[in-house]
């Protein structure tokens, strides 16, 4: 040690979390961006939401650049700036979109034991009854009825049922808080 340096000791409980990469998915309404920034203030690690990095990196939201663009190029997007951002990242945090595990097979991505990832699982009625008042932000359910909204969501939940389970931890998210969600997180993570 060099003269006047100091010497920092972190609970292990931080330590854990900091030498991980953590993925947060689930369907889109289940809460991965506000779980992956609470989980991120409460161990002092960089959190992120892969919408945000692609808006960042477009200069546009993603509605617009679905809208302009059309899906297709947007998950061709979203697999570059999430490969891109795996393989620059030592510790982190990151929410996915509810989409993203589904192509490209970005699923493949977080599969090593260098991550931790876990799916926010959902019952149908509790993902839509979270998704109607924001409907007009998300591009894929935009357009849907109200008596439409359940059905899409049973059908892409079991379109994509293969790729959410293919992660270490599976969480119900079904009416429960952040704080119950966080403790149930962090227990895993030990």
């Amino acid at each position: 040690l060099k003269k006047n340096q100091r010497i920092y000791f972190l609970p292990l409980d931080s330590l854990n979390i900091m030498m991980k990469k953590i993925v947060l998915i689930g369907y889109m309404g289940s809460g991965k961006s506000t779980l992956a920034k609470a989980l991120g203030e409460q161990h002092a690690c960089p959190a992120y939401d892969l919408d945000d990095l692609i808006e960042q990196k477009m200069n546009c939201t993603v509605a617009t650049l679905f809208e302009s663009k059309g899906e297709l190029y947007f998950r061709k997007v979203e697999h570059e700036i999430l490969t891109s951002f795996l393989a620059t990242h030592d510790s982190f945090i990151l929410a996915l979109g509810g989409g993203t595990p589904c192509y490209f097979n970005n699923f493949e991505l977080y599969q090593s034991n260098e991550y931790s990832s876990f799916y926010l699982k959902s019952s149908v009625s509790y993902l839509a009854k979270r998704l109607r008042n924001e409907a007009s932000k998300r591009p894929l359910i935009k357009d849907k009825k109200e008596d439409e909204l359940e059905e899409f969501i049973a059908k892409h939940l079991f379109d994509r049922s293969f790729y959410y389970h293919q992660v270490n931890h599976v969480i119900s998210i079904d009416s429960k808080s952040i704080p119950d969600l966080l403790d149930e997180i962090n227990i895993l993570l030990t």
